[in-house]
């Protein structure tokens, strides 16, 4: 339930934008009115899941049959011999960025978070998932630059990858997303989207235009590891994709990776491997900018609560779909 501030709030406020530098607003209201909006936007999708469920359970026989259908479409594009590599994207002329990017955030990465004194503070600690920050503000705005490290058991480095890049399963796991436009088809493992945020309350709505790109790692940094995929998603803006700021939404800039990483136990291989033999170890990081203006107190104690309820939300919701599917390495 709504606190009975973020009530008054909303009530005395609702017409108004009233996030900004010169709002009225106390910190802890507007945290408590983020808070409501967030909670809100989870049981909305709770309910989504339960009665999508209760759907596929009444009208199974012709679920599974559409389900296939499109699923055999979505793996011909991606089992194609070169998805992962980039070959269909070196034409483009975002490459250049996207190969260096790539790289640069790789390497990142796979540094621990104790590597030169970098100021990694540990701020979630779940089992084996653990949630690191480093503090960074620019012009006032908190960038906190994140970094998430979780293993996860059933699931593969390649469907890990797979649910995280492809837009058509982005709404079931991102549940602040309003819509997904697909701004340039660059090509199979390579694509530049603009995303919709819903409005949160008392925060202005925000978009994000950002080029994503899913690759295969073929290095052997880590030769115990049975395969690695990423997916990094960075932000671009040029001539022919759509301008921030122009209308209702606040842009926003963001550096993200997932990194993954199969592990089979000695002895076994793709061939003979259940899915009870497979381990994923994920390593996520991100840097955003959410643009506009919010309370530096609000954004981290927002962060230190959505960051690890996203991260299990979306790693619960990938062992859930492969469950019952061929294991995609």
């Amino acid at each position: 339930m709504p606190s009975l501030s973020a009530a008054r709030l909303f009530k005395s406020f609702r017409h108004k934008e009233i996030e900004g530098p010169h709002s009225t607003i106390p910190e802890d209201e507007f945290f408590d009115a983020v808070e409501t909006g967030l909670d809100k936007i989870e049981e909305d999708r709770q309910l989504r899941v339960r009665l999508k469920f209760q759907s596929q359970q009444s009208q199974i026989s012709t679920t599974s049959s559409v389900f296939t259908a499109n699923q055999e479409t979505d793996d011909d594009k991606q089992q194609s011999e070169d998805f992962g590599t980039g070959v269909q994207a070196r034409t483009h002329k975002l490459w250049p960025e996207i190969d260096r990017i790539c790289t640069e955030q790789l390497d990142q990465a796979r540094q621990g978070v104790g590597d030169g004194g970098n100021g990694w503070q540990l701020f979630a600690d779940e089992g084996e998932m653990k949630m690191y920050r480093r503090e960074e503000e620019v012009d006032g705005m908190v960038i906190d630059p994140l970094k998430s490290c979780h293993v996860v058991q059933g699931v593969t480095a390649r469907e890990m990858c797979h649910y995280f890049f492809d837009p058509a399963y982005r709404n079931d796991w991102e549940t602040t997303l309003e819509d997904v436009q697909l701004v340039d088809n660059v090509a199979p493992d390579t694509m530049v989207f603009l995303q919709t945020y819903k409005r949160i309350w008392p925060a202005s709505q925000r978009d994000a235009l950002f080029w994503s790109h899913m690759r295969k790692i073929s290095d052997n940094e880590d030769q115990s590891a049975h395969d690695t995929w990423v997916v990094c998603n960075h932000s671009n803006q040029n001539e022919e994709y759509p301008p921030a700021n122009q209308g209702k939404c606040v842009r926003i800039y963001l550096t993200v990776i997932l990194l993954c990483q199969t592990y089979l136990p000695p002895g076994k291989d793709a061939k003979t491997a259940t899915r009870d033999d497979l381990t994923c170890k994920i390593t996520y990081c991100s840097t955003v900018n959410p643009g506009g203006w919010a309370p530096a107190t609000v954004l981290r104690a927002i962060y230190k609560k959505e960051y690890p309820k996203f991260l299990k939300r979306f790693t619960g919701y990938v062992i859930e779909q492969s469950k019952n599917k061929p294991i995609m390495y």
